[in-house]
């Protein structure tokens, strides 16, 4: 039994490099992303999808489902960085170090609660798996940053920076420690 990672499809406010608020949908290049992604997963033995419950993330997860069949559940802990009164502004407007974890986002998560929150989302990920083992495959659909942090601190992953994964990237991840990861942030069904 394998963890499939995955990154949501693209939105506005990826295109536009921006700080999404968490309502903020895919936009047509993501929703056809997200389709292909599905394609790619139909025959790969899904047998269950957990969720961030942002918009984007369920929607890409929807698509997951609906090729698949696949029950999912939504999960708070896969959200993205809250980045509180940043939301909505443009990267090159905050400035650099932006995404370091010694950023403190006024309103938001600082880089301490965020890795904790994660740590906690990696625990909930490797349960989860374990309850739904005997159905297949577990798609795990998040968010950029989330996607890092997992690869920093929980995934025996190739190279020595975490990657960063494309809309609608996917590693394939062994559910057994040490969660050695055979498929990097691999985007191929978008080729």
């Amino acid at each position: 039994m394998s963890i499939y990672l995955i990154r949501h499809g693209q939105t506005a406010g990826n295109a536009d490099r921006r700080l999404q608020t968490p309502d903020v949908p895919l936009n047509p290049t993501g929703l056809e992303q997200a389709r292909r992604l599905g394609e790619r997963l139909r025959d790969q033995g899904i047998g269950h999808v957990l969720s961030s419950d942002l918009l984007r993330a369920h929607q890409t997860a929807n698509a997951v489902v609906q090729a698949t069949q696949a029950p999912i559940d939504l999960e708070p802990l896969l959200q993205e960085r809250n980045f509180g009164d940043h939301r909505g502004m443009l990267y090159d407007d905050i400035g650099a170090g932006l995404f370091g974890p010694d950023y403190d986002p006024p309103g938001g998560e600082n880089g301490d609660v965020f890795k904790e929150r994660v740590a906690r989302a990696w625990k909930r990920i490797v349960a989860f798996a374990g309850e739904v083992e005997d159905q297949g495959h577990l798609a795990v659909v998040t968010h950029g940053l989330v996607y890092r942090l997992l690869f920093a601190h929980h995934l025996q992953a190739p190279g020595d920076e975490p990657p960063s994964p494309g809309n609608t990237a996917l590693s394939i991840i062994d559910l057994a420690p040490p969660h050695k990861v055979s498929l990097l942030a691999c985007t191929v069904h978008l080729d």
